[in-house]
């Protein structure tokens, strides 16, 4: 039977891809940006950078900003000697889209890739022109020049689907990778940044799993995503094959506005496996790209149904305005 051998949860954001004296890049495109999502409310820039006095700015010095920086790449390390040691057979990666392979014709809210290959796909210099501020720099952080293809494990993947089904998760399946308005995007930067930063572009058969966490209107609720970590790792686990295989969980923790309370409410949750505090998040706190936070929740309670513990590596939250926003970082894993 496979065997759950090892969890890890980790931030994908742009920053850790974009050395930090070009963070500020992203920083003007968020004064300029009208939608700041923090607790419930949409606030412009102006309204934000009041409402969070007395502010950032120690927190935004060229060395503060390195200093952070720093703490990230050697938590990516921790987790990339971690995911070395164990020498997995098969990755599951639960991970989501932003509107880089769906469209308004089809946004799945639970989707198993069946495929049996997984291509990452750089962007055209056309594509990376086009690109807000900030972000096409971070464009090697998630794909490598030229491109890769990893093999996909369907044997598995189809095992998952028809047990998700049977647990009452009525889940879509692919086996190829849609192509948004004609472009051949590949695998989206959630599951390439932990492919190229944590598996080296040397990851085993694997399976993204994607997750709605933010597109209106079908996104699972924080209730549904709890049970949905319940019902894969049984899943994983109920695969007649003898196989050690890894969970990943990519994205979050709060951003583009950083919610220091908020990150340090999950992960505190997470390490006590107090199921209930999760369940009682406002749904109204995961709006914006915030909304990651819901593909660590199913990891979060799988862990917990196998009684392994979180470890954390580090939490950074990494500002990039006096008004606080920027991207909190999170790395932890579970074995």
């Amino acid at each position: 039977m496979a065997k759950i051998v090892l969890g890890i949860g980790s931030s994908h954001g742009p920053m850790l891809s974009t050395p930090p004296d070009m963070w500020h890049l992203r920083g003007e495109a968020d004064r300029k940006n009208s939608r700041h999502f923090y607790r419930g409310e949409m606030y412009d820039f102006a309204r934000l950078l009041t409402a969070r006095q007395p502010g950032f700015a120690d927190a935004i010095t060229p060395p503060e900003r390195q200093k952070r920086y720093d703490r990230c790449q050697r938590a990516l390390d921790e987790l990339a000697r971690k995911f070395s040691e164990v020498k997995p057979d098969a990755v599951v990666i639960i991970g989501n889209d932003q509107r880089e392979l769906f469209t308004d014709e089809n946004t799945p809210a639970f989707l198993v890739f069946a495929g049996r290959q997984i291509e990452n796909i750089p962007e055209t210099e056309e594509a990376k022109a086009k690109m807000p501020p900030g972000i096409a720099i971070a464009e090697i952080g998630h794909c490598p020049p030229g491109g890769a293809v990893y093999a996909g494990q369907t044997d598995l993947a189809l095992h998952l689907v028809d047990s998700l089904i049977n647990q009452e998760f009525d889940v879509s399946e692919s086996s190829q990778l849609p192509r948004a308005s004609g472009h051949e995007h590949g695998i989206p930067h959630a599951f390439g940044f932990l492919y190229r930063r944590i598996m080296a572009d040397s990851p085993p058969p694997s399976i993204p799993v994607f997750l709605n966490a933010g597109i209106p209107h079908n996104l699972p609720r924080i209730g549904r995503c709890l049970k949905f970590g319940r019902a894969l790792v049984e899943a994983i686990e109920s695969w007649r094959e003898d196989a050690n295989v890894a969970v990943f969980a990519s994205g979050g923790l709060t951003h583009f506005v950083i919610d220091e309370d908020l990150d340090q409410r999950v992960l505190r949750a997470m390490q006590a496996r107090d199921e209930a505090d999760l369940a009682a998040i406002p749904e109204s706190y995961l709006l914006g790209n915030t909304c990651e936070i819901r593909n660590w929740m199913p990891l979060s309670v799988g862990m917990n149904s196998l009684g392994r513990g979180m470890k954390l590596v580090d939490y950074v939250p990494c500002y990039r305005t006096e008004a606080g926003t920027g991207n909190a970082m999170g790395f932890v894993y579970w074995q």
